[in-house]
């Protein structure tokens, strides 16, 4: 990111229903909230969901908290990626492993776990609560929230 450029950030998971467009849609409201200007995005490893809305228990527990799902649409992650997005952040080990086999060679983009930025935490990858009831659901978007203010904060410290 360069200092007159927006922050661009993507978030991925294993379909892009569950997990990724919870945190889209959390980061981005939070970023919003701090001021900070970002472009941020989800999207899939795999095609599986491609064009689907995200699951409706990610909706039920991001609507009710306020966030917006407006035009949120499961995509795959593609090539292109790897250069418009500063910060690609995988939900788990198996999604990062998948993108680093992804990422070409000349890609600046920064390839971490979400929770890595977590100091003091046990827990580094966000569960994938699919085949689960909603319980999963509201303890991901906890985690996501912790998340996404923790990166806030490392961002605004780097400004």
């Amino acid at each position: 990111m360069t200092a007159n450029s927006e922050l661009s950030v993507l978030f991925v998971c294993l379909g892009n229903i569950c997990r990724s467009p919870l945190a889209e849609a959390v980061f981005r409201s939070k970023a919003q909230q701090a001021g900070i200007p970002v472009c941020v995005d989800s999207a899939g490893i795999i095609s599986y969901h491609a064009g689907k809305r995200p699951d409706s228990r990610t909706l039920a527990v991001g609507e009710e908290k306020g966030y917006s799902f407006e035009n949120s649409c499961a995509r795959q992650v593609t090539s292109a990626d790897f250069t418009k997005y500063d910060y690609i952040f995988a939900m788990d080990k198996d999604n990062l492993q998948a993108l680093k086999s992804l990422q070409p060679a000349s890609s600046q983009a920064q390839l971490r776990l979400f929770l890595s930025v977590l100091q003091d935490s046990d827990i580094a990858e966000v569960p994938d609560p699919y085949y689960g009831g909603i319980d999963g659901f509201q303890h991901i978007l906890k985690l996501i929230e912790q998340a996404s203010d923790a990166f806030i904060e490392q961002l605004k410290t780097q400004q």
